[in-house]
């Protein structure tokens, strides 16, 4: 068993990361926690404001940065804010607030691999959707692999990528719907998945995994280039 996530790292590994990066990653995680918390806070009938939303981000950010033991000067912070701010007015605009994040599903590969993939948010009935607080469109190779796991959780629904582009000024948002997978395509997101989940795996005891779970044969290898 491995997370899509981990599927991703192990695919596309990134170097360890300088203190900018460190702070960009801070700030992304603190979009994330607040906008998911108060998205749940929503759904159940509760009406979040812009300011506890602000708090609950700032929390956040402050924690990251303490565990990565890196000091933000004012001016910084003061900077981080107003970041916070507009994309909090624009997540309360957007077809995300109030939306569901679904069940984790458990997409399993000839019996033996299994992957778990819950993307950010969903409609219920038509529409799966997975957020950056960055521009992602066109997504990266790792955002494709993300979102290409996620379509193989959910095969019957559409994917929308939403981007909430906080290096933008004025901050914007964007959103893409991402193609259904060709056969060869979602047979390539399969070796990939089956082959980092038999080297970096955990091993489980299958009935005692929570599903809903997703079955595929495993793909055949990539036949050989003829001579």
């Amino acid at each position: 068993m491995i997370p899509a996530h981990e599927v991703v790292r192990r695919t596309y590994p990134r170097p360890p990361a300088e203190e900018k990066d460190e702070i960009a990653m801070a700030i992304g995680r603190a979009i994330d926690g607040a906008l998911a918390r108060f998205a749940h806070e929503a759904r159940e009938g509760r009406r979040p404001t812009a300011t506890a939303m602000l708090r609950e981000a700032e929390a956040i950010r402050d924690e990251a940065l303490s565990d990565a033991g890196i000091t933000l000067s004012g001016e910084a912070l003061g900077v981080t804010q107003e970041e916070f701010r507009s994309v909090i007015r624009l997540f309360r605009q957007s077809p995300l607030f109030g939306l569901r994040r679904p069940r984790t599903r458990v997409v399993v590969i000839g019996g033996d691999v299994g992957v778990y993939a819950q993307p950010d948010f969903w409609d219920e009935r038509t529409r799966f959707y997975e957020m950056k607080s960055y521009r992602a469109i066109p997504p990266s190779a790792e955002v494709a692999l993300q979102l290409a796991l996620f379509q193989l959780a959910f095969p019957t629904l559409e994917a929308v990528l939403y981007c909430l582009d906080r290096h933008a000024r004025p901050i914007a948002a964007s959103s893409a719907v991402v193609p259904a997978p060709t056969e060869e395509e979602r047979s390539a997101t399969l070796r990939t998945a089956d082959s980092v989940g038999r080297t970096h795996g955990v091993e489980k005891v299958f009935e005692y995994v929570e599903g809903p779970f997703v079955h595929y044969p495993r793909p055949p290898p990539v036949a050989a280039p003829r001579p």
